[in-house]
């Protein structure tokens, strides 16, 4: 997670980051940096599976690469319920619960 000083400007209430203008949900900061991390890994993966499904116009890969770019980012809790709605509970188990989805398939 980056300190308060680096990475993109965040909101005051840190629930945000903007991007070139564009308010985006953060990540969780309650995510320990080592699942943080595999989680990103993840999502970069299923961000290139994405890419290339379009090159190969291949439209089930694409679905399937889709779908582990929505399970990492809810995992990390920048899509579904907010995690600042959550309880602590709650927030920890969507992304144990989305590491165990990706580690079951043995994707990275």
């Amino acid at each position: 997670m980056p300190s308060e000083t680096s990475g993109p400007d965040r909101t005051e209430d840190g629930r945000y980051v903007i991007i070139k203008g564009r308010r985006w949900r953060a990540t969780d900061p309650d995510i320990p940096q080592g699942a943080a991390a595999a989680l990103r890994s993840h999502l970069m993966a299923a961000r290139r599976a994405v890419r290339e499904a379009q090159r190969a116009a291949d439209d089930d890969a694409l679905r399937r690469a889709r779908e582990r770019v929505q399970r990492a980012k809810v995992a990390l809790g920048e899509r579904g319920d907010p995690w600042w709605e959550q309880s602590s509970r709650e927030r920890a188990r969507r992304w144990r619960d989305g590491l165990s989805w990706f580690d079951d398939r043995g994707e990275l």
